[in-house]
């Protein structure tokens, strides 16, 4: 049953691991790019997707060892009116498909090597049990940042609420100071998400390994903090490896796809046509729900400005656009429904990314050089926009009346900033000092790839 590989001229056992995600996007991507390059260092590996995410997205991926799976999550009642009854009917029927696929697995009479390890997704604890009952390990997977992870552990040990007390600051190891609006924002069902961003950390005793989306250079004074009582490695940024450094052969894109993405080709040809540096680019990302009243604020500023811009917005957005909006912005803008956001970052005539600060997105543009102009949302976008203004330097957060919408004036005044005002130099070279980092952090010997390296020996070690 045993196999061998050879990995840094020695040789070792080879592992079998299941990578199993949370059917989001946001979530799926970065634990697909770990899984490449766990890969990459000689493991067997299977990526686990439900069956609600193969209806709208494509697993795109080159020749490799990783093996697609698909489980099924369809919820034996179709009474799913909450996202509170929504997370119960997910977890029971994709912990019992889970189940059934491990005792599968474990039951085979093939000359497959049998899996050992189950890399879960955080935010699905009830994974350890699974795989504790049928003798796996289990690995947790952290799609935040660690500044975000150290709040969240807080407020599950009772230390810190969300919301805070009026006016009550928070200190983090960085000595990093947040106050109110910096915590993770919670949105009308606050109670139902507080609940499932705290449930992460249950049963962490009981795990060898807990993986970070993040590099010790951006996060090192809260990385350090935290591994002082959990086994934390960093491993990121988990982005393709071309945009990185270049190690993987063909990981030029993340290998899931939404199933139409003739837009995107749209905008590259479209980015094509513009002059350096000239384009702002604009994304809320796969979840959020703009107010109408901030879109109106953005459009009027949009249809004013003489700033030509690039805005991903989906098409259940769109009618919230005013009449004529698209026709009458035509000469300086384009909407797109979806893009490669990578392709985008990268390209030479993006200047800045007005974003709402989810850890993807942040880590995209922080790993690709380009300023960011920070409009967050909700959960943990709040922090992040805090560490992208006053902590990396590599942007500004634009302020909020008090109905909490940007008005046309804060998105003029704060993307001006960035482009065109007083610290455009200065943020653009902090910008690219974070995307360096970035690099030495994923390449050969670098923080994130020493980490990786460490797991996987401690891994062929333990086969007996």
């Amino acid at each position: 049953m045993e196999k061998t590989t050879v990995n840094g001229g020695g040789e070792m056992k080879q592992n079998h691991v299941i990578v199993f995600p949370f059917p989001r996007h946001g979530h799926m991507n970065p634990m697909l790019q770990f899984a490449k390059r766990l890969v990459s260092k000689g493991f067997l590996l299977t990526f686990l997707t439900t069956s609600s995410a193969s209806q709208s997205l494509i697993l795109d991926l080159p020749p490799s060892p990783i093996h697609h799976k698909v489980i099924s999550d369809v919820p034996e009642s179709n009474n799913i009116d909450s996202l509170d009854a929504y997370l119960r009917s997910f977890r029971a029927a994709a912990s019992k498909s889970l189940a059934n696929f491990i005792d599968e697995s474990l039951i085979s009479d093939s000359n497959e090597v049998l899996p050992s390890l189950i890399v879960y997704d955080s935010v699905m604890p009830w994974v350890q049990s699974v795989a504790a009952e049928r003798g796996l390990d289990a690995a947790p997977f952290f799609t935040q940042s660690a500044a975000v992870n150290h709040i969240l552990d807080l407020v599950y040990k009772g230390s810190l609420s969300i919301p805070p007390p009026e006016d009550v600051a928070v200190s983090l190891p960085s000595e990093i100071v947040l106050q109110p609006a910096d915590l993770p924002a919670l949105p009308d069902d606050g109670v139902v998400v507080l609940d499932f961003m705290t449930s992460q950390f249950i049963n962490l005793e009981k795990v060898k390994w807990i993986f970070f989306n993040t590099f010790d250079r951006l996060e090192c004074k809260v990385v350090n903090w935290m591994t002082k009582t959990l086994p934390i490695k960093t491993v990121g940024p988990t982005i393709p490896s071309a945009y990185l450094d270049g190690r993987l052969v063909d990981d030029k894109a993340y290998g899931l796809n939404v199933l139409n993405p003739n837009d995107g080709k749209k905008a590259i040809q479209w980015l094509d046509s513009k002059e350096t540096a000239s384009i702002i680019y604009i994304s809320f990302g796969s979840l959020v729900n703009l107010k109408i009243e901030q879109v109106n604020e953005l459009t009027c500023f949009l249809e004013d400005t003489n700033l030509s811009f690039l805005w991903v917005l989906r098409e259940s957005e769109l009618g919230k656009l005013p009449n004529n909006f698209v026709q009458d912005t035509s000469e300086h803008g384009l909407i797109v429904n979806w893009c490669c956001q990578l392709q985008v970052l990268s390209h030479k005539a993006v200047s800045c990314f007005v974003t709402h600060c989810g850890w993807n997105s942040t880590i995209e543009a922080l790993s690709l050089g380009v300023p960011m102009v920070a409009i967050p949302q909700w959960v943990d976008q709040t922090t992040n926009a805090k560490f992208v203004a006053d902590v990396w330097e590599v942007g500004v957060r634009v302020k909020k009346n008090d109905k909490g919408i940007a008005t046309k004036e804060e998105l003029e005044a704060s993307i001006r900033k960035v482009v065109q005002g007083e610290k455009p130099n200065e943020i653009k070279q902090n910008s690219i000092k974070w995307k360096k980092l970035a690099k030495e952090a994923m390449d050969e010997g670098g923080s994130s790839d020493k980490n990786i390296d460490e797991f996987v020996q401690a891994m062929a070690a333990s086969i007996i």
